[in-house]
Parts: structure tokens; C-alpha cells; sequence
């Protein structure tokens, strides 16, 4: 009877184990990831580009710029902006076309990642012609002359790399 009894005991116990084995537990707390904001939203968010984003819904390039993507933005910041010449700035805004070219001069097509940018020499933008792309001997890299400050923020629909000067297209050809 004993033998009996223990043994029943002991299916007991394992079947309780089992029990409690296989029930939920109850959920961890993790820190919630979030997707980041398109290329748009990083640079409203950031403060740096204050002056960018004005730019961008000067031209109508928000839509384009909150699109699918992937982009790549070499992003010039405030104190870039501040660099051009006094007053330039209000004409560029006045002078839309102009200055949807130059914005689109910042952009390249696809997700490039600073990884794969020192290993380029040029890179088409979205306007057509080419960025040049350097790396200085004390390591920085350089677009057209300006150098990257910031690399690799992401968006949800490309990358944006922090540039300390507006880059400008070449003139268009003479016709």
C-alpha cells in the first residue's frame, strides 16, 4: 500500500510539472521597439535640419521624401545652410525649380550605408549627375567637398548622412 501511495504521489508530482511547465508565462518586459519615421520625419524630429525641411515643402519634395525609397539624403544641417552666401537662401526659396535641383542633388537613389559610401568614388543622385565622394587622409569623408559629420540614421525608408555644407549641381550643359 505504501509502494502504492508513492507511487501515485510521484505521478502526481510529475504531472504537475508538466502542468506548470506548460503554462504561459507571463510576458517579460522588453523595451518597445519602434519602427523609425520616414527620411522626412527623422529630419523634422531631429533639429538639426530645421531649415532643410523648410526647404523640402518649399519645393513640394515632401511627398517624394516620405515615399517608398530607399533614399539615401547626404543632409545638410542649419549651420550648413548658414554658410550660403546672406539672402541666398530667400531666393532659393522664391526660385522653386532651382531649388528642388539642388535638394535633389543631396539624394541618392537606394539605402547606402557608410560602410559602402568610402568604397565609392561617385554616386548618381536622384538629379542626375554625380556627388564625388572622397575620404580625406585623416579619415573623413567628403560629398563634393563637404564633409560627412553624421553617419547611418536610419529611416524607415533609406538612410541619412549629416553634411556640413549645401553641395550644388554642376551647371547644365550649354546648349
Amino acid at each position: 500500500m505504501k509502494k502504492l501511495v508513492a507511487f501515485a504521489l510521484c505521478l502526481l508530482l510529475c504531472a504537475s510539472f508538466l502542468y506548470c511547465s506548460k503554462k504561459e508565462e507571463a510576458p517579460k518586459e522588453e523595451s518597445i521597439a519602434t519602427t523609425p519615421g520616414d527620411i522626412v520625419e527623422i529630419a523634422a524630429a531631429d533639429g538639426r535640419f530645421t531649415t532643410l525641411v523648410k526647404a523640402v515643402e518649399a519645393a513640394g519634395l515632401v511627398e517624394t521624401l516620405k515615399g517608398e525609397g530607399p533614399f539615401t539624403v547626404f543632409a545638410p544641417t542649419d549651420d550648413a545652410f548658414g554658410k550660403l552666401p546672406p539672402g541666398s537662401l530667400d531666393g532659393l526659396i522664391a526660385d522653386v525649380p532651382q531649388l528642388k535641383n539642388i535638394l535633389l542633388y543631396h539624394v541618392v537613389p537606394g539605402k547606402v550605408m557608410a560602410a559602402d559610401v568610402v568604397k565609392l568614388a561617385t554616386a548618381a543622385t536622384v538629379l542626375g549627375p554625380e556627388i564625388a565622394i572622397a575620404t580625406t587622409p585623416e579619415g573623413a569623408v567628403t560629398i563634393n567637398g563637404a564633409t560627412v559629420l553624421v553617419t547611418d540614421i536610419e529611416a524607415k525608408n533609406g538612410v541619412i548622412h549629416v553634411i556640413d555644407a549645401v553641395i550644388l549641381p554642376p551647371p547644365p550643359p550649354a546648349q
